[in-house]
């Protein structure tokens, strides 16, 4: 049915569960998987009562979400290992996470996208959106979101 799966995670709680699950999917189906993390771009500065506010520099801010995502895509990485899944990472940056997730999975030539839906609702849904919700409208590969 499926051959390879796309789990992007994001490190939450969700999303580490949706890698546990994504991975158990991918043993029944004899899949393999791509995780994909997503950095975000550096952060434009944000003016204020005339100052310039940067949290860090650009190189440190990299080196951060690099760490980042290292971390989080090792965990997933050892979760496939447990469950003898052949596994591979990627990592990209974008400030579209959206468009990330589905270009990745056109560039690894995916058939599905397995991936956590953090569930915004009210104002906060309307508001920002949703990453998933996105993936889905957006998106012609299949999508199974996990809750």
């Amino acid at each position: 049915m499926y051959s390879h799966i796309l789990i992007p995670t994001d490190g939450s709680e969700l999303s580490t569960q949706a890698v546990q699950k994504g991975v158990q999917l991918a043993k029944h189906l004899n899949a393999r998987i791509t995780f994909l993390f997503v950095k975000p771009d550096f952060p434009l500065p944000i003016a204020g009562e005339g100052a310039m506010l940067v949290p860090e520099s650009r190189e440190e801010f990299s080196q951060g979400t690099q760490e980042q995502a290292l971390r989080i895509l090792d965990a997933a990485m050892a979760v496939a290992q447990l469950e003898q899944v052949p596994a591979q990472t990627r990592s990209e940056t974008s400030d579209q996470p959206y468009q990330m997730i589905i270009d990745s999975a056109r560039a690894e030539s995916c058939d599905l996208i397995f991936m956590a839906s953090h569930g915004r609702k009210g104002l906060a849904g309307i508001l920002l959106g949703s990453e998933t919700q996105k993936v889905l409208t957006h998106c012609n590969i299949p999508v199974l979101v996990y809750r």
